[in-house]
């Protein structure tokens, strides 16, 4: 099945503790590269999730987003820090006795200050958040590879589309061939008896000669065979195989490349060379395509 390396998957989660959701984005990329964001507390599960991902998506560059919201209040503890409280504490009175301020201490404002009461989340069981956060990137991965799966088939239906197209402007090329060289002997006759002012008439022996010099170098038979056996190539890895390699697919598409060019170079005829026009239009639309296959 071919698969896109563009894909958006979601999913949520949530318990009397927390609220999870998770987003999974991805577009083509040459290799693997995962990005995971979430909150700095949780980053021990960071290689675990990436391993998930790993699983189902080979390549591309995909970002997971992973959002902790409404921690319980079983999650938080508050502290007092008496030794920071007692500094503050010294100061304020030393500065009262300083300038002979009169203001009295209030409790409110000593609690208010920094680092005398903070809210320090709970120590997390890891093995148990691990798994959690796993299983909502799983179900997230999930719907992110369908949609992979479903723009993976326009994909193929697109490119066997084109592959056809191609061949159909091949056998126009081999068709077209046979009459170049008729008329080629033919505007080579005429020209030989157009120089020889009538005085000599062309031997058919000199004119099938020169004719099979000038079809030797516009034979373009083996760059048609080549072409036609990438396109079988084409076809066949992305109708059986079970998950076609968009690498190996792209360099079937650079070989279909040069044999286009080949026989582009060799055409001496305006109507070949017009359908490898269209022939390269076509590889190019497949080389696009080709580049979002995973």
């Amino acid at each position: 099945m071919v698969k896109s390396m563009t894909g958006f998957g979601r999913s949520e989660y949530s318990d009397e503790k927390r609220n999870i959701t998770v987003e999974i984005k991805s577009v083509n990329h040459r290799y693997s590269d995962i990005n995971v964001r979430m909150p700095r507390r949780y980053s021990f599960a960071e290689e675990k999730i990436k391993s998930v991902v790993k699983q189902v998506a080979r390549r591309g560059k995909i970002e997971v987003s992973i959002m902790v919201e409404n921690i319980g209040d079983g999650d938080l503890n508050i502290t007092l820090n008496t030794a920071v409280a007692k500094q503050y504490i010294d100061n304020l009175i030393l500065l009262k006795e300083t300038f002979g301020m009169e203001d009295n201490i209030r409790l409110e404002y000593i609690a208010s200050l920094p680092d005398v009461m903070k809210a320090v989340p709970d120590v997390e069981d890891e093995e148990e958040i691990t798994k959690i956060l796993s299983d909502v990137v799983a179900a997230a991965v999930d719907k992110h590879n369908e949609m992979r799966c479903v723009e993976g088939e326009k994909l193929a239906a697109d490119i066997l589309m084109r592959g056809d197209i191609i061949l159909g402007l091949v056998a126009e090329i081999e068709a077209r061939s046979p009459e170049i060289i008729t008329e080629y002997k033919e505007k080579l006759r005429k020209r030989i008896t157009e120089m020889l002012e009538g005085t000599v008439v062309a031997t058919d022996e000199r004119i099938l000669l020169e004719a099979a010099v000038f079809a030797d170098k516009i034979n373009v038979t083996e760059e048609i065979v080549r072409l036609r056996s990438h396109i079988g190539q084409l076809k066949k890895i992305i109708s059986e195989s079970s998950q076609p390699d968009g690498k190996k697919l792209d360099f079937i598409v650079q070989e279909m490349n040069r044999e286009a060019n080949t026989i582009g170079s060799k055409a001496n005829d305006i109507e070949i060379t017009n359908r490898v026009v269209e022939i390269k239009s076509e590889i190019e639309k497949i080389r696009e395509q080709v580049q979002n296959i995973e």
